[in-house]
């Protein structure tokens, strides 16, 4: 397995989309996005004072950039952020509020549904997606509507957080929700470089920890459980991915919610498996599935979650059950973020590699969108 991952031509016929080439884009995006930011497009908004409630529209790989943006500004933000996915605004969404719609191509149904809601019902809205799109259009055509736009440069939604990210980072700034200084996104883009220098295909396996998790990951059921609210995003994210890029179901959660159910699955079938090493796969056929345990840790995390997460990785470890973990630097919020999830995308494209699937296709969710439209 380390044979295929540190052979260069091997991962390139395995990923004939560049999967792992727009893995490593992620600092580039930062950077973009703070060089296409125009904070004079955001004067109206701001002088319409701090709005009762921001929402975040989007699917998908654009939606959870509205997930990251509430886990970044934390619990101590002065208004609430939710993320809205589907084709229904809140009911008590109005003129008091600001709605945010989120879509990489622009020309996403859902997003466009709801945000054309919220200019029937008089609320501020903000999109931010590519150029000449119809969300665009949407926007433009709304009073007081702002459009921001990005590059994603040709990328899948799910490889261009950091495009749509960093745009909702400046835009809580500028509302003062949360602080995210220059240097903060300065250093989250070059935390991103570094992890693509550690993370990236050169990177040979045994010095490589998105390539050796991966590895260890091949043939289990994964269940991804977060520290504290940036760690649940890091969480949920892996799970994403995997699913996306590895086309392998995942289960995520928090603590410690994830202590009051999931963790009851240790005792159940998928971590009951006897390792046999006289199992031959040709005469025996495949080895049943088993759980393998991913804690993304926050330094932020809450004291509690903390030891939680010692307790739980313990429990795990004295059923057999593999656990990796990926803590984030001790750093500001964003750059915290940036550590965790720049580590995770690698692995789940490492991981849809060593499952011999191409990362790139998407095909149930494009026969999806066929058999709707």
């Amino acid at each position: 397995m380390a044979d295929l991952l540190d052979d260069q031509d091997e991962l390139d016929a395995a990923d004939p989309g560049q999967m792992l080439r727009a893995t490593a884009d992620a600092g580039a995006q930062v950077r973009r996005s703070v060089g296409l930011w125009n904070p004079s497009l955001l004067d109206s908004v701001v002088a319409d004072g701090r709005p009762r409630s921001l929402l975040i529209v989007g699917m998908g790989g654009s939606g959870i950039s509205g997930d990251a943006l509430a886990a970044l500004c934390g619990s101590g933000c002065a208004i609430p952020i939710t993320t809205v996915r589907g084709y229904t605004l809140p009911g008590w969404v109005g003129p008091l509020d600001l709605v945010i719609a989120v879509s990489c191509s622009g020309s996403t149904q859902e997003t466009l549904s709801v945000a054309a809601q919220a200019v029937a019902r008089g609320a501020r809205l903000i999109g931010v997606g590519s150029r000449n799109s119809p969300l665009e259009t949407l926007v433009q055509s709304s009073p007081g509507g702002v459009f921001i736009p990005i590059e994603p440069g040709g990328l899948m939604p799910r490889a261009a957080l950091w495009s749509m990210l960093t745009p909702l980072a400046l835009i809580a700034d500028a509302l003062d929700l949360a602080q995210f200084p220059p240097a903060s996104l300065a250093r989250a883009a070059d935390l991103l470089d570094e992890i693509a220098v550690e993370c990236g295909p050169a990177s040979p396996a045994d010095e490589n920890r998105a390539k050796l998790m991966a590895a260890s990951l091949a043939g289990r059921l994964p269940m991804v459980w977060g520290t504290g609210a940036l760690g649940t995003v890091g969480a949920y994210r892996l799970a994403c991915q995997l699913n996306e890029n590895a086309k392998i179901p995942a289960v995520y959660g928090g603590f410690p919610e994830v202590n009051h159910n999931q963790v009851v699955a240790f005792d159940g079938p998928y971590a009951r498996v006897e390792s046999n090493i006289f199992h031959d796969p040709d005469i025996d056929g495949a080895e049943p599935t088993r759980l393998h345990l991913l804690v993304i840790r926050d330094t932020g995390e809450h004291e509690l979650d903390g030891r939680r997460a010692d307790i739980s990785t313990g429990l795990a470890r004295s059923r057999q059950i593999p656990v990796d973990t990926i803590r984030s630097v001790d750093e500001q919020p964003f750059v915290r973020l940036a550590s965790t999830i720049g580590v995770i995308d690698w692995i789940s494209v490492y991981c849809a590699i060593v499952e011999g699937v191409d990362p790139t296709p998407i095909v149930p969710i494009v026969e999806l969108k066929e058999r709707i439209s």
